[in-house]
Order: structure tokens, then sequence, then C-alpha cells
């Protein structure tokens, strides 16, 4: 053994190096940037010249957060902010359940675990299936945090490519297939989809349960925005039958109820050995917050009216949307029917170098609009250049002035 005197003076002659010494770890080495958020120093820059940004690069609704839920967290009534169930509070998976039901999912408070975001229920439940260096197969273009939950977990994506042409729906069964091998633990599919929109059919989920079934996989069913549906319906993986042993369903209410700073979300699964590991999980970090777990249970009591509402706000956005891109010579982009986000081919040979373009060089009016560039919603090399993420999050008459500048700056991007 090498005593602390022997490599204080090793040190001295250079044969220790302070780089071995204090050597961060492959995943803190390897956690990719946020696409969507790693170009907002360039928005900043735009904003102190005197230019508008409007931000439709990022999942952030203006719809205000129901009074339901600030009230609730106003009346918390406890004198003492205590720590709750690492499932999370019986009164909330009590309601959780009965909004499940609502939606016509059994699901009962002990299938569920409350997570501290969505984000949580991700990462929990790539560690519960996957061995470090195992693989998720995911079919791209993804919510690109699927990079980073997956490199936290030390496990490997697995992409399958979808087309914009087609609406980026689910290649075949037989490409899917041919994608598995013996590292393969799960599919995760997000439905309806960050970032393009697309509403997954029945058909397409029971595809994905058959081939589950088949080769012994977890399905992961990010299921977020599922009342964000403007045309058909959403079906959840437990709309699917004889699923109860392999069924992930991941959730939040940061979109559904406009609260992304609440952070809470929930993992569901009637396997009970993964019930009960998450559980663990769960209690490693002790609890989810208590405060916003009391304001979500009031938002959930909300009825069909309050989503009536929202969600015809959102058709309007985004057959705004659809209309400024199809006004865009050479755009490629199939209507979303669900989540509110359109992914758009354009007619561009970076989208990065777009971006960046719209908020150094481009303004219109003293206005611009931010995008998310195609490549960070991809795990393959070089996909996703001449693509675009639009986040319908902002008022009507702002979108209509947003899509307008979109496609001037389209033009004079080509003309440089």
């Amino acid at each position: 053994m090498i005593s602390r005197s022997d490599k204080e003076k090793e040190r001295e002659m250079g044969v220790l190096q302070d780089a071995h010494i204090w050597r961060l770890s492959r995943r803190a080495t390897e956690i990719q940037a946020s696409p969507i958020r790693k170009l907002v120093p360039y928005a900043e820059e735009a904003k102190k010249r005197g230019i508008h940004v409007y931000h439709l690069n990022i999942g952030q609704p203006d719809i205000e957060t129901p009074p339901e839920f600030w009230d609730a967290v106003k009346n918390y009534s406890q004198r003492v902010l205590a720590y709750g169930h690492s499932q999370g509070l019986a009164s909330y998976l009590n309601a959780l359940s009965v909004y499940y039901h609502r939606c016509g999912l059994d699901i009962a408070p002990d299938e569920i675990v409350v997570t501290t975001g969505g984000s949580e229920a991700i990462v929990f439940a790539f560690s519960l299936i996957c061995e470090p260096g195992e693989k998720i197969i995911v079919f791209e273009p993804f919510y690109t945090n699927y990079n980073g939950f997956a490199t936290m977990a030390s496990i490997e994506l697995v992409p399958l490519e979808t087309r914009a042409e087609n609406g980026f729906h689910l290649p075949s069964r037989e490409a899917i297939e041919a994608a598995i091998d013996d590292k393969v633990r799960g599919i995760i599919i997000c439905n309806p989809n960050n970032p393009t929109g697309t509403l997954f059919s029945y058909h397409e989920m029971e595809t994905l349960a058959d081939i589950a079934r088949e080769y012994g996989l977890f399905i992961l069913s990010d299921e977020v925005y599922r009342e964000f549906v403007y045309e058909g319906a959403h079906t959840s993986i437990f709309d699917i039958p004889g699923v109860e042993e392999f069924a992930i369903m991941l959730d939040s209410i940061s979109k559904r109820y406009s609260a992304c700073g609440a952070r809470i979300g929930s993992l569901v699964t009637k396997n009970r050995k993964l019930h009960q590991a998450a559980v663990k999980f769960g209690q490693a970090r002790l609890c989810s917050p208590t405060l916003e777990q009391v304001g979500a249970e009031a938002a959930l009591k909300l009825g069909p009216a309050y989503f009536e509402k929202v969600m015809g706000e959102y058709k309007r956005r985004r057959d705004i949307v659809y209309e400024g891109l199809m006004a865009i010579p050479g755009a490629v982009c199939v209507k979303p029917a669900g989540a509110f986000y359109a992914m758009a081919k354009l007619p561009i040979s970076d989208s990065e170098e777009f971006a960046k373009f719209m908020l150094s060089e481009f303004s219109h009016d003293n206005k611009t609009v931010m995008v998310a560039p195609g490549p960070g919603f991809y795990a393959s090399p070089d996909k996703g250049l001449d693509e675009c993420r639009i986040a319908y999050v902002l008022n009507t008459d702002a979108l209509r002035d947003a899509m307008g500048i979109l496609k001037l700056g389209v033009g004079a991007f080509g003309k440089r």
C-alpha cells in the first residue's frame, strides 16, 4: 500500500496525475446537454439587443395553473411540513386511482408510486428493469431527456427511426424485432408523442404488447399527454389485454394541469415485484414533495369541462402552427393529432445553425423565433438535421406572428 507521504512525493515527481485522482465518472462526462436549453444564451443576447423572442422551443404552457391547485396549497393546515410516505400521500394515491378509473383504466392505489416528476419515473423504470449496459428500444425522434436518463442509469438506447412523411408512426413489426438482442430489456414509447405530436393507434400499441410478450420485454408507456388528443382516441398500454406483468405506465401532472414546476409524476405497474422495488427506490430518496401532491390532488378533481376548454385552445393553436408550416415552401409535416408539438422537416441544411441564425442574425419588426433543433431528439448521428420541433404553447395571436416570422427566417437562411 502506498502511504500518504509516498503519494505526495510521487505527485511532486509527476508520477500521479490529479486528473486520475479526481476523475469524474463516465456518466458525468457523457451526460448530454439539453438541446432545448443550450441555445438560451443566444436568446438572452437577442433580448439584450431589444429583440422580442417567441419561445417555441420548450413545452412550457402559458395556460394558467388551475386556481384549485393554488387554493389547496394555500390552505394546507399542518403546522409541520413533515416527510410523506415514500410511495406517495395516501389521499393522493386514492385520488390518482379515481382519476385513472375516469380514464377507463383499472388502476388501484397500491399499483402506483408517486415520483418527483415524470423524469424520476423514467429513471426509476430504466433502473428497475435494466442492468448497467443493457438496452431499451426507443423510436426516434424522441423526448430528448431519454438520452440523459439512459446515461444516468448506465444503459443504452437502441434507436429505430420514424419518418416525417408518414407522421412519425411506428416502423414495421419486422424492423422492431430485428433490433432485439439478448441485451434488450424493454421498449419505451410516448403516446401522444413528444416531440412529434403523433397519436399511436390501438393497433400500434397492441403490436408492441405482442412483441413484448413474445420476447419477454417490458413496455414503458409515457402517457403524460393523455388528454391532449385532437383527432382519434388515446390508447393506454393498460387498454391492451394481458399486459399486467410487463407494462409500466409513466405519467406526470406537469402538462395536464400546466404545473411543470410542481414536479409530481407517477409510475404505475401491476407487476407486484416491480412495484415493491419501485417503492424501495422511493424510500432511498425519502419522499416526493408534499405540498405539490396536495395541490395535484385538488387539480385531479377537475372534471371534463376543464379539459374541454384547454383542449379547444390547444387545437386552435395546433391549426395555426400547421397552417403556418404548410405556408413554407418545401416544409413536410403531417398534422399532429396529439400533445402540443409539431416536428417539421424544413428546407434547411442544418437546424442547429438555423436556430442560432434566427437568434443571432435574423429579426422582423424587432421580433424573432426560437425553435428546438431536430438532432437533439435523435440518438442516431446525423439525423434530424433538417427538422425542428415547434411547441405551440403561446396564445393564438403570438403564434400567428411567430409562424410568419419563421417563414421569413427560413427564406432568409436559404439566401445566406
